[in-house]
């Protein structure tokens, strides 16, 4: 899975110089990702809210 951001980026170049991830894992990213123009920062994406039904009068039937 390739990286999404230049933070993500930093983030796993930091994991490599702690030793948490092994330079292979690192680099098969870094490759994954290749040149790519990354934004600095990645945000979710805004929840899309639900359309509301209209809810109508419901005729009450006639008794027998």
């Amino acid at each position: 899975m390739p990286m999404k951001s230049k933070a993500q980026r930093r983030k796993f170049a930091e994991l490599l110089v702690t030793g948490k991830i092994t330079p292979d894992v690192y680099e098969r990213w870094n490759r994954e990702t290749g040149s790519a123009k990354l934004p600095e920062r990645v945000r979710p994406k805004p929840k899309r809210r639900r359309k509301t039904t209209r809810k109508t009068k419901r005729t009450k039937r006639k008794s027998r």
